[in-house]
């Protein structure tokens, strides 16, 4: 038998409310759980977007950003983005930051509602996905930052997750230059989740 992956629970403050299969959480009173976005750049500076495998449960067949995914019960923010990197993509990132530590959303698609915390960061990799996983990721496509955000913006980003559209937004009070973002405070995080400090660019 596989291993069951877990998600952690959330109260309104976003504490640790408990646990639950990741498999049995998603439905049409999915409860407060908490997640992660990132948004990853290549050498060029241009953001590498992913289409969600049309096989998932949630929200397939949409563009999103890079990476998303739940830390398990014990697992820093940090360690589980590198982990989902790894696995949905086949890269290694590093110039991990924590951009959008309060981000949180509510979405409904096909009936099923996403209700997460959901930090978002930014990331750095060398080089282009090798081996996406097929149930995670239909395709990669690499898209420069400005065009891409005046699009999503505008509402004329076609297919575009709906927390993805919410974090371009807060993004782009940010400024213009992803690398000029100002890190994020990780007291701002839900009091669930933590950072890894001696993981800094490993």
């Amino acid at each position: 038998m596989g291993i069951i992956e877990r998600v952690v629970l959330l109260d309104e403050s976003g504490a640790a409310a408990g646990t639950a299969a990741k498999a049995d959480v998603h439905h049409d009173a999915t409860p407060l759980h908490l997640a992660f976005s990132c948004y990853v750049f290549d050498g060029r500076g241009d953001l590498l977007l992913t289409r969600r495998a049309r096989s998932k449960a949630t929200f397939p067949g949409v563009w999103t950003n890079t990476v998303c995914g739940h830390p398990a019960p014990g697992e820093a923010m940090d360690a589980a983005v590198r982990r989902r990197a790894r696995q949905e993509l086949g890269i290694a990132i590093d110039g991990l930051r924590l951009v959008l530590p309060g981000f949180r959303y509510r979405a409904e698609q096909g009936g099923v509602l996403e209700n997460e915390m959901c930090p978002v960061f930014t990331a750095r990799s060398a080089g282009p996905p090798r081996d996406p996983d097929p149930g995670e990721v239909d395709e990669v496509r690499t898209v420069a930052w400005a065009p891409f955000r005046d699009d999503v913006l505008a509402g004329t980003y076609p297919g575009i997750s709906p927390w993805c559209a919410d974090q371009v937004r807060a993004l782009a009070r940010l400024g213009p230059d992803p690398v000029g973002w100002a890190t994020g405070d990780p007291r701002a995080l839900p009091p669930a989740a933590f950072l890894d400090a001696s993981a800094a660019d490993r």
